[in-house]
């Protein structure tokens, strides 16, 4: 295949594909038989990027540059933008890049008129560990499901987790950190907590130990803090700078690196939580926010069915909140055959074919691809760093036609902030007095400890009656049985037969000395 100036060329009819008359992102330069071609531009429609997307490829072939290129150019849109930063090194996007003699390589092959440019960041951390703002959310609001995701339970146990949920709702005990949790499972399976569930099938002993053991797991490893108030108000990734650019919002993840089922959990928590609180918009011109979520397989490695049908239903309708997804991963079979059909732009960097399950791979992708006047399965394993094979929906809803494509690079600092830059940038945020330091008010916990507090002590206060009333009636039969004392002395005189003989005579002088002297009377002198 060769380069041709008839218009019908398979290179012009690819470009003629990413002609479009509204505003776009600019992705890079088409490449055809091996050639650079400058002059056919290769874009996405800003009004279809909440379609969502997939971002793939194997590790190190450019997939975070194309974040932060796509990143840059929706903000200066207008349009905010969530970007998970997993390795740590996608802080520079609020950073002016640094010319080098490879950015302006690059940008002369595109033809980019690259200019250093840093955008408005937001940095944020789950909980507070590490640099950013801190998220938070409640156990209520994080649900059931989410919850067993992350606590790797099965069915069964997350569906008694389910009826956990359910009773402390409706007995107004608010879960709000993993004690509050933690407490109502305690309660539910001990003698005074039996009986509350009993009606629609109780929650086993054996269950209930695996769900607290998952939780002692869970907060071993740093989980508490990412449990609390205030809860972020996810509306806040809405927000606009005063210059009308669209903010940058960062979530870095570096210190949470060894627990990935927790940080994938919780972007899905960001995601739902938008789709709730969000209205419905349908389709706009441009949208309201588009979200990257990175390292996606860690999202479904070992899903429920229920949790997979979460995403589904939420991927599927958030569209119409005016949100658009991306998902970022290795190879397309990371993703649920469900979750990638809705995936209309496609941004596909090399992959490796250097065993058989990579082959395999490697042939399941190409199947994902629109029919193309490439050899995708020779072609996507050629590319070079910062290429990919891109196709995208047009302004009408219809695939472009697939096209190899050498991406411009970003404006911003491609590389982490300074350390001591980053720390000013959270602390000068206007959200961070609002969502720095925890709160811990009352909730179940607190609600169940008084409770149990009330009840032992009713249950002293009974057993120590119950005590006092088996002592009184010990006295009183003790009483009853006591042997009657014996007589004293003058109550065996007065009883005597000489003392009453005596008595009949007391008229006389005798006997009344005598009866004075017994009881004790001083004899009267003359």
């Amino acid at each position: 295949m060769s380069e041709s100036t008839d218009p019908a060329s398979p290179a012009d009819q690819i470009a003629a594909g990413y002609a479009f008359t509204g505003p776009a992102l600019e992705l890079g330069a088409l490449l055809w038989d091996g050639t650079c071609l400058p002059d056919r531009q290769i874009r996405i429609p800003l009004s279809m990027l909440n379609r969502h997307g997939l971002v793939a490829g194997a590790t190190g072939t450019g997939k975070t540059k194309t974040l932060q290129l796509i990143a840059e150019q929706l903000s200066a849109g207008g349009v905010p933008v969530f970007l998970a930063d997993i390795k740590g090194d996608v802080s520079g996007i609020s950073a002016p890049g640094t010319p080098n003699e490879k950015v302006a390589e690059r940008a002369k092959e595109v033809a980019q008129e690259w200019e250093a440019t840093g955008f408005p960041g937001e940095f944020y951390s789950l909980g507070g560990l590490g640099p950013g703002i801190p998220l938070r959310a409640t156990v209520t609001s994080f649900g059931p499901v989410l919850m067993s995701k992350v606590l790797r339970l099965n069915q069964t146990q997350e569906q008694s987790l389910g009826l956990i949920f359910h009773y402390a709702d409706a007995k107004g005990l608010e879960l709000i950190d993993l004690k509050d949790l933690r407490a109502v499972v305690a309660f539910l399976v001990s003698d005074q907590g039996k009986a509350e569930l009993k009606g629609i099938g109780g929650l086993s002993t054996v269950t209930a130990g695996v769900i607290l053991r998952a939780l002692t797991a869970f907060e071993q490893q740093g989980a508490a803090e990412f449990f609390g108030e205030p809860e972020f108000d996810t509306s806040e990734f809405l927000r606009t700078a005063a210059d009308g650019r669209g903010l940058v919002s960062v979530l870095e993840l570096p210190a949470v690196q060894d627990k990935p089922q927790l940080f994938s959990t919780f972007l899905m928590w960001l995601l739902a939580d938008l789709y709730t609180e969000l209205p419905e918009v349908g389709d706009l011109e441009r949208p309201k926010l588009v979200f990257f979520f990175d390292e996606a397989h860690l999202l479904f490695n070992g899903a429920s069915k229920a949790f997979l049908e979460s995403i589904t239903q939420t991927v599927r309708l958030i569209r119409s909140k005016g949100i658009g997804v991306f998902f970022v991963t290795q190879t397309p079979k990371d993703v649920p055959a469900d979750v990638l059909a809705q995936l209309g732009n496609r941004v596909q960097h090399a992959l490796r074919a250097f065993t058989p399950d990579d082959a395999k791979a490697l042939k399941a992708t190409v199947k994902t691809f629109p029919n193309s006047g490439y050899d995708l399965e020779e072609l996507l394993t050629q590319l070079g760093t910062g290429e990919a094979v891109i196709t995208v929906l047009s302004e009408k809803g219809a695939p472009t036609p697939v096209a190899a494509t050498r991406l411009r690079a970003p404006q911003s600092l491609m590389g982490p902030l300074e350390p001591a830059a980053l720390d000013a940038a959270v602390k000068s945020s206007l959200l961070y007095p609002r969502y720095a330091e925890p709160v811990d008010r009352e909730s179940a916990y607190e609600k169940i400890s008084a409770e149990q507090a009330a009840a032992e002590a009713a249950a002293e206060a009974a057993a120590a009656g119950a005590e006092a009333e088996k002592q009184a009636k010990a006295a009183a039969k003790t009483a009853r049985s006591a042997p009657k004392p014996d007589p004293s002395l003058a109550q065996q005189v007065a009883g005597s037969g000489l003392f009453r003989s005596l008595a009949r005579s007391i008229g006389t002088q005798l006997g009344r000395e005598i009866s004075r002297s017994i009881f004790g009377t001083a004899k009267r002198r003359k």
